[in-house]
């Protein structure tokens, strides 16, 4: 065994690059470590988990088919996963290991000594950026600096890609055809049974998509009640799907997207690039890794820690529909609709006055697809102390948000059915209309009430 492949989140085999080149290299293993303890200490969800082990098991006999033995070990954390992965490649006379880049500051602390300990041991260590198309610090100012802004970073992003005809590449021949029994350690208890994992699902998924709604994605993607948006995010946070790979199959039915930026077939191409922008930040300033302020001004905003109101907004009792329509969906489902991750961030942050960061939190602990950059990226965009984020006088309000994007309730009614009766015109804030008809105790009484909210976060803000 002299060329080994280690897969991270980059759980597929098309449009896998560093692992085509593994393979032209004579790679015939690969290897996956489950860290638990590290798993644990980032917060990630255990329906993420499960997803992921699926998808393991789907892409080790994959794997098998092209002749290449899937190796799923385990590993506390990510100092024991480096060493356990030397002695590994020690013991098979392994000269050369293949990799696609992880942008996490633990994660590149982990390559780091993987790097040192590959010296010592003299064999090679190769990392691709496999997760983005434009690399990290490949998208910067005249003077090398990271945009702060949005807008002008995804116009120098489609500056260096726009004229580019993205392709897939084959992959390489490979060998005879093996047997491959997955491990225990990748046992499921299907809470993410919803989501398939073969790539005939996914390649079905991803081309309704293209072929039935992204013409009408920005249109409909705001309203949750209706399927507008793609439903890949849990495959791109795994690296099942490639960011690579969806812009690719967009341009092959729509060769001039990247050079309509302003057309709304570019929409949903913009929230890629949006993926891509927050991991150009959490590389150019890692402190963002340790859950600081990006815009450092707001360190001195005096937030609130009042557990009560935390855990009604956790369980979906804060007496404004939407929002505990949202958070019962993610509680359920483990996803939540992208509109709605918005108002519910805004409510927590702004009328709650909670620190993002418990939110952030609870966010990595329920959802599929669950991922640092653009998590840490929401929740300080919604709580104003990031990297182009909205005014800290912008605060939603939750009651014409609700009007808005749920005008008859459908979406509240699946999530809160105890409003199943109240009229339309009543549901966006019901408790008036139910005490008129004694059945207040039908649901809960607003925790707090939206101006009186809205001019304290002012108030904390303005410091």
């Amino acid at each position: 065994m002299e060329t080994l492949f280690w897969f991270r989140r980059d759980l597929r085999l098309f449009n896998n690059f560093a692992l085509y080149d593994a393979i032209e290299q004579g790679a015939k293993h690969a290897v996956f470590y489950i860290t638990p303890v590290q798993w644990q200490k980032h917060g990630v969800a255990a329906i993420q988990i499960d997803l992921l082990k699926r998808r393991l098991v789907y892409l080790g006999n994959l794997l098998a088919q092209h002749g290449i033995t899937l190796h799923v070990l385990q590993a506390d954390d990510y100092h024991c996963c480096v060493e356990q992965l030397t002695e590994f490649c020690v013991a098979n006379q392994v000269k050369k290991v293949l990799a696609n880049k992880e942008y996490e500051i633990n994660e590149q602390q982990r390559d780091t000594q993987f790097v040192s300990m590959a010296d010592k041991q003299g064999y090679s260590f190769y990392l691709y950026d496999g997760d983005v198309i434009a690399p990290p610090g490949t998208v910067t100012t005249k003077s090398g600096e990271m945009y702060k802004v949005f807008t002008p970073f995804k116009n120098e992003w489609l500056k260096q890609h726009q004229d580019s005809h993205f392709s897939f590449r084959a992959m390489p021949r490979t060998f005879t055809e093996i047997e491959w029994v997955a491990p225990d350690l990748l046992k499921s208890d299907n809470s993410s049974q919803k989501w398939p994992v073969d790539d005939e699902s996914l390649s079905q998924i991803i081309q309704r998509f293209i072929d039935d709604k992204l013409m009408g994605y920005k249109e409909s993607r705001d309203f949750p009640a209706i399927k507008g948006t793609s439903g890949l995010s849990p495959y791109l946070a795994l690296g099942i799907v490639s960011t690579f790979q969806l812009i690719t199959l967009v341009q092959q039915q729509y060769i001039d997207v990247l050079s309509s930026a302003k057309s709304n077939l570019f929409t949903w191409v913009n929230e890629l690039v949006w993926r891509e922008f927050y991991r150009h930040l959490l590389v150019a300033y890692p402190s963002l890794n340790r859950y600081q302020n990006f815009n450092e001004k707001y360190n001195a905003v005096k937030w609130r820690d009042d557990q009560a109101d935390f855990i009604a907004w956790c369980e979906g009792k804060t007496g404004y529909p939407l929002v505990d329509a949202a958070m019962r969906q993610l509680k359920q489902t483990g996803w939540m609709h992208n509109r709605l991750r918005m108002v519910v961030a805004s409510f927590l942050t702004k009328h709650l006055l909670i620190d993002w960061r418990k939110g952030e939190r609870y966010f990595m602990n329920h959802l599929i697809d669950g991922d640092l950059a653009s998590n840490n990226g929401g929740w300080q965009w919604a709580a104003s102390t990031g990297c182009d984020a909205q005014p800290y006088f912008r605060i939603f309000n939750p009651i014409t948000q609700s009007e808005r994007f749920d005008p008859n309730g459908e979406f509240i009614r699946k999530y809160v059915p105890e409003l199943g009766s109240v009229p339309d015109k009543q549901i966006h804030f019901p408790h008036k209309y139910l005490t008129s008809i004694g059945r207040e105790a039908d649901y809960w009484p607003a925790i707090v009430d939206h101006k009186a909210a809205r001019e304290r976060a002012l108030d904390a803000f303005k410091v």
